[in-house]
């Protein structure tokens, strides 16, 4: 692949063949800081999918949230979980703390509907695996919210990895920080080990993590990490983190993540012929900034900004009126919680520890 071609038309949608008609309509359960800020205008702002159901702990605190976006329909978990309004929706998009995706996701399954799921899926592997199965059982699809996937700026960078534009990759640097205190005191569910499952990697870390194996289209074969914390309110989960992947072919991936940094994310891979840089992958609204260099050629990217949580709604709706299995499914969220167990397993005993 020449570098001009890899640039040319930038942000295709190359899942999309072409457009189709209709809409999915989405139960969005949990009403929180993402969802009123993100997910809710993404949706409204995409082709494929429409909300038409809240579902949340206080329907009347959520009344502004449904006027602006015009949803007719607010009920609380237990009614969800009960089934009421259920012929108003055709998939849910699961968006409460991670412990509980699992509650959510599953009764959503048994009532055949179809799901996007926050990452991680949930917090263990048993779990994890519980969702994957009951999606399976019921027929429906199951997509974890890895935005990323649907990126046209990672889109483009795995089309190039693929392509041998750089070469065999050997080393890819990510990480991914912010400061999580100054949009959320400290008595965030996030800081709860019991409702988010861990600190720094489940919530910042996973995305260097799910994003690499994307770009190689390859697992881990084992991991090193190393975690701290500086004391309160970060005392129960880690602060920051950093940790070491192998891959099967050989390439290395370090990463960091940090609850408590100033903003910041950069994703770099480099390989035996080039390297690639990606400007700002991970905060949500991706710069298309992307630098390319292969052998002795240099090429620089900058294009409009996209809104990947709008790619991914739409990906997801595309996918379930289309009847296509999405990329990011089940198995590929099985996998990072593997790596993820790994991960705090070598950080509490200071060793390697394979993934299996």
């Amino acid at each position: 692949m020449a570098l001009e071609d890899a640039f040319a038309n930038f942000t295709r949608r190359d899942w999309e063949d072409e457009p189709v008609e209709g809409t999915v309509r989405l139960a969005v359960i949990g009403v929180g800081g993402f969802a009123r800020q993100r997910a809710l205008p993404a949706i409204a702002d995409g082709r494929y999918c429409e909300s038409t159901t809240l579902v949340t702990s206080s329907p009347e605190r959520a009344a502004d949230v449904a006027e602006e976006y015009g949803i007719s329909h607010v009920i609380d978990y237990d009614a969800f979980l009960d089934g009421d309004g259920a012929d108003a929706y055709d998939a849910v998009y699961v968006a409460t703390p991670n412990a509980l995706h699992g509650r959510y996701a599953i009764a959503a399954a048994e009532r055949g509907n179809h799901v996007i799921c926050e990452k991680p899926l949930e917090t263990t592997l048993e779990r994890t695996q519980e969702i994957v199965d009951a999606c399976a059982d019921a027929g429906v699809t199951l997509m974890p919210a890895y935005r990323l996937q649907t990126e046209p700026t990672v889109r483009r960078a795995r089309d190039l990895i693929r392509d041998g534009v750089i070469g065999d990759v050997v080393q890819v640097h990510g990480g991914f920080s912010h400061p999580l205190l100054e949009s959320a005191g400290p008595d965030t569910w996030r800081l709860d080990p019991e409702l988010a499952g861990g600190g720094a990697l489940v919530d910042l870390g996973i995305y260097p993590l799910n994003t690499t194996r994307f770009i190689l289209d390859a697992e881990p074969t084992g991991v090193y990490a190393t975690t701290h914390s500086s004391g309160e309110p970060f005392d129960a989960v880690e602060e920051h983190i950093a940790f070491q992947l192998e891959f099967e072919r050989g390439a290395t991936a370090s990463c960091t993540a940090s609850l408590d940094a100033h903003a910041s994310s950069q994703l770099d891979l480099i390989g035996t012929e080039g390297k690639i840089h990606i400007e700002s992958p991970f905060g949500g609204v991706v710069p298309q900034e992307m630098v390319v260099e292969s052998g002795d050629v240099r090429m620089e990217y900058t294009g409009p900004p996209v809104d990947e949580v709008c790619e991914e709604f739409d990906y997801f709706g595309y996918c379930v009126l289309t009847d296509t299995d999405p990329e990011p499914d089940g198995e590929d969220g099985l996998t990072d919680l593997r790596a993820i167990e790994a991960a705090y397993e070598s950080a509490e005993t200071g060793r390697r520890v394979g993934v299996a």
